[in-house]
């Protein structure tokens, strides 16, 4: 009880502390920027106070509860934690914690704050797209879809034959995309083809983005398939799942019926983030492998609590591509239109959108290429480096179990720092910090006795 009632009374009184101390009448306007910095502090503060009962109760090095907490809050499912000998307080709180970091920060303090300041908050997290115009509306709704996708998900797994228990968990983590099980083999443990059939939906359904599934429970089901990243997310599914059958799963599992399901899940769980899986990879052949990597790599959708490059980039850059091969042939005079749909509206793209989009995924390449190199210093091999830091860097949680309790600290730092990045992304850590760095340099200028 204590693991848990010293960091929340802490919070309350730092926070009330605050409040009082700094709140002012007037309605302040934040900037991106100055959101970002929100965010980026709030994230720290909250993994720092949230690792607290893990290392209290299982008495974990605070570095692994750190760890713990971060792969949680941001939606991973990476864990140094033993599930079989943890007590239910702890593993609810992991799932509490994964629900949580689902929807954001962003949502959660959107749906309490009142004016403008919501805006730079929600656009420095990524939530940019909004659901009504009225910015705490709009969080609202995204909490109630999702909550209700998690009641729903609790129902269903009651009935597929989970206990209580299992059931709350395995739905908060499947609509997060975190993929934190109760039990060690995961979603393997019950080698239920209901309650496989049953986690499918509730992935995807987490790694739609919150637009599109406001859209989707509104029935306007042409609008949802409009949209180019959902397009994309159903080519690569079926196309993957037929690839990791024939390559990987017949040769494994004889059954037909067991090497199809295996194909499948793995699959979705993969480029969802979400996580969760039926098997175990030690005897995965080396496509197989790199299949999931190469989902893991692309992610979920944008906006929703799924990670990776996101599937709108990817989708995106695929039709930059495209694009670039009609220019080169056709007249010189002739007009290209360059167009996406986003949601629900149609967004025409310029140069300087694609070449942020292109950075984007270079900084994310050379950041996982970086990790890689640390793991395998660490020596880990090739294979398994990549597999885990593209689970990690993508906030998916799939491991070959390279990640665990007696890991190395350089690369379970690693690993914690990409978990990060790849919740909050680049960008808004990096300008948020340069930020930071001037804000304080400003301060000491203006402290020193010639400011005075």
């Amino acid at each position: 009880m204590w693991a848990f009632c010293i960091p929340a009374a802490s919070l309350f009184f730092m926070g009330f502390f605050l409040w009082k101390a700094f709140r002012s009448p007037l309605s302040i306007t934040l900037t991106v920027q100055e959101g970002g910095i929100t965010i980026l502090l709030s994230w720290i503060v909250v993994i720092l106070f949230s690792a607290w009962p893990f290392a209290s109760a299982l008495d974990l090095p605070y570095s692994r509860a750190i760890f713990e907490s971060v792969s949680g809050w941001t939606t991973t499912g990476l864990t140094v934690v033993n599930v079989a000998s943890a007590g239910k307080m702890v593993l609810i709180w992991r799932s509490i914690i994964q629900l949580a970091g689902g929807a954001g920060l962003a949502i959660i303090m959107m749906s309490a704050i009142v004016g403008p300041v919501g805006v730079g908050i929600a656009s420095a997290e990524g939530r940019t797209d909004q659901l009504v115009p009225q910015v705490k509306q709009s969080a609202r709704l995204v909490l109630i879809i999702y909550a209700g996708y998690a009641l729903a998900g609790t129902i269903a797994y009651r009935i597929a034959g989970m206990s209580h228990f299992d059931a709350v968990n395995h739905s908060f983590a499947a609509i997060s995309t975190g993929g934190f099980s109760t039990r060690v083999e995961s979603i393997g443990y019950w080698n239920s083809t209901a309650i496989e059939a049953l986690t499918l939906p509730l992935m995807i359904l987490g790694n739609l983005s919150f637009v599109s599934a406001w859209l989707l429970w509104r029935g306007k089901l042409r609008t949802v398939m409009r949209n180019g990243e959902v397009r994309l997310m159903a080519v690569l599914i079926p196309l993957s799942a037929a690839a990791v059958f024939l390559l990987t799963s017949q040769a494994l599992y004889p059954q037909l019926g067991k090497s199809i399901r295996v194909a499948v899940f793995e699959t979705v769980t993969a480029i969802t983030t979400t996580g969760f899986s039926t098997v175990n990879y030690g005897s995965w052949n080396s496509a197989g492998l790199f299949l999931l990597i190469l989902l893991m790599l692309i992610g979920g959708g944008t906006c929703s609590t799924a990670g990776g490059i996101k599937q709108y980039r990817v989708y995106l850059f695929w039709r930059t591509l495209c694009w670039d091969i009609r220019r080169a042939i056709m007249p010189r005079t002739a007009i290209l239109e360059r167009s996406l749909w986003e949601g629900n509206r149609r967004v025409f793209l310029d140069d300087a959108r694609i070449r942020q989009v292109l950075t984007f995924i270079l900084m994310y390449l050379m950041t996982y290429f970086f990790g890689v190199l640390i793991l395998c210093a660490c020596g880990y091999p090739l294979v398994d480096s990549l597999f885990e830091f593209a689970s990690a860097l993508g906030t998916v949680g799939l491991s070959v179990g390279v990640t665990n309790a007696g890991m190395p600290d350089a690369a379970l730092w690693s690993e914690t720092i990409a978990m990060f990045l790849g919740r909050l992304e680049f960008i808004v850590v990096i300008v948020s910090i340069i930020k930071i760095v001037r804000d304080v340099r400003i301060l000491k200028k203006c402290w020193t006795p010639d400011g005075l």
